[in-house]
């Protein structure tokens, strides 16, 4: 059983078609494509890793790793990864794959714990997997104390950047096809979406802003059914879809390009016991086990990922859940970084995770692993974005330095020198800076009358402002 995330659900009576459709193309050489899969992806094969002997391994768990190997077990550990780089690995004399994968297998055992006893879902936390998410409480914790003003307009620009950012990504990952200019100037001008792609950003981002303002609740079956409605709103074949959970076995996800069932979701019927199992675990902590917080994120998004309760959606989902758990644990950082965005560029690591976790009998160490390093990536991303902007903020003070020119009037100066295409309305720069449409529309007319931008009529009613292209700035 393979789990395949990030693709679309496709009923049972499409399947023939999907295999005919691929037959015909291995004769004629040529590739078809379903849902969200680019043509030029790669169909990813996963080997199955060797099986172990029970004498051997049990022989393993009671001898302890061999100090010849244990450095290089350690290293892969580190890294969690799957039999399919191990059997690569340079070996002291004697020693084979086999015997090497035995070993990895032992001490990853040690540390096992299960984490969701109906599936045999287990997870084995590694040193590196606790460092990281220390360091991201380190992280997470300090970046931006010493910026007393919490609420600082550069602080606030990035927020609304990075949530349209994170619905871009999120939804480009179910197909949505088209530019990030694009939809980024319909969700900040408000514009009724013109197609299914624009449909499913503007509902990921209407999501995302639904999260944020209700972080602290806690999640039921009615939530869980809100977001996914929110998700999948008009995006859907059959509109009923929407905030409902599937009611037959009729869904699975199939290869793209094979048209074969790479993975059959557990039945309608355990649907249920499902809800009230991730909506336990969301809101309560165990008592006798502690886990990570972050983890304990990841395994959410895994949970629900793996049951596939909706026809379809349920990547989004997924990944809207774990943003909310995040932000329920106070790690406010999140609300600024586009984890998404990291996912999408590297989309097939993120099925592999699933598959290697499917493959080698449910161990989830594997995806952990890849969304700590997704993480890892993203928040460094957010330090060199900041970085960059703390540099071109010295920039916008030299407006500032010019006089009559206040913080708000500078960044919207330095954003026109960076995009000097820009049309920016007085409801625009209200929203970006959390002002009143007085003090908006002020600061606009001020930069007209001193000569830095052009007042232009989009509508009979509202006035447009754009950069000055007879001033250099």
């Amino acid at each position: 059983m393979i789990i395949r995330v990030g693709t679309h659900s496709v009923n049972r009576k499409f399947l023939p078609i999907l295999q005919k459709v691929a037959r015909i193309s291995k004769i004629f050489k040529v590739s078809f494509y379903l849902c969200s899969r680019k043509p030029n992806s790669t169909h990813i094969m996963i080997e199955q890793p060797p099986k172990i002997e029970k004498k051997v391994f049990v022989n393993a768990l009671l001898k302890g790793i061999d100090t010849e190997i244990a450095s290089l077990v350690d290293e892969i550990n580190s890294d969690y990864e799957y039999w399919d780089k191990v059997k690569y690995k340079s070996l002291p004399e004697g020693y084979t794959p086999q015997m090497l994968w035995t070993q990895v297998k032992a001490s990853r055992l040690r540390g096992t714990m299960t984490v969701w006893n109906k599936y045999g879902i287990k997870l084995c936390v590694t040193s590196k997997m606790l460092r990281m998410c220390h360091e991201f409480d380190m992280k997470f914790g300090s970046f931006w104390e010493t910026d007393n003003d919490a609420q600082s307009p550069e602080k606030k620009y990035y927020l609304s950047s990075s949530l349209m950012e994170e619905a871009i990504y999120s939804s480009k990952m179910e197909g949505a096809s088209t530019t990030r200019v694009v939809a980024k100037e319909m969700l900040r001008k408000k514009k009724s979406p013109q197609n299914n792609a624009q449909q499913m950003i503007a509902n990921n981002y209407a999501t995302i802003q639904y999260i944020v303002e209700h972080k602290e609740e806690p999640l039921t079956e009615e939530s869980l059914l809100y977001i996914h409605r929110l998700m999948t709103e008009k995006t859907l074949d059959n509109p009923d879809d929407a905030g409902r959970f599937r009611t037959n076995d009729k869904v699975v996800v199939a290869d793209m390009v094979e048209g074969d069932i790479v993975y059959t979701p557990p039945s309608c019927t355990e649907i249920p016991e499902f809800v009230e199992t991730i909506c336990d675990f969301f809101n309560n902590d165990n008592q006798r086990t502690f886990i990570h917080p972050i983890i304990k994120g990841i395994i959410i998004h895994f949970m629900l990922a793996y049951m596939h309760p909706f026809v379809d959606g349920n990547g989004r989902t997924a990944r809207a859940l774990f943003y909310w758990y995040m932000l329920k644990e106070n790690y406010k950082l999140t609300e600024y970084m586009s984890i998404s965005r990291v996912i999408s560029k590297s989309k097939a690591s993120y099925e592999r995770a699933f598959r290697y976790t499917e493959n080698d009998g449910n161990d989830m160490g594997y995806f952990v692993a890849y969304n700590l390093r997704a993480l890892e990536i993203s928040f460094q991303q957010l330090r060199d974005y900041i970085q960059r902007k703390q540099q071109e903020k010295k920039a916008a003070n030299a407006f500032m330095l010019a006089g009559n020119i206040n913080q708000r009037q500078a960044l919207v100066l330095q954003r026109l020198a960076e995009e000097p295409d820009t049309i920016l309305t007085v409801k625009d720069v209200q929203e970006l800076f959390s002002i009143s449409s007085m003090t908006a529309r002020k600061d606009l007319t001020d930069l007209v009358q001193q000569g830095y931008m052009k007042e232009i009529a989009i509508n009979k009613v509202t006035r447009g402002y754009i950069k000055n292209s007879e001033i250099k700035y």
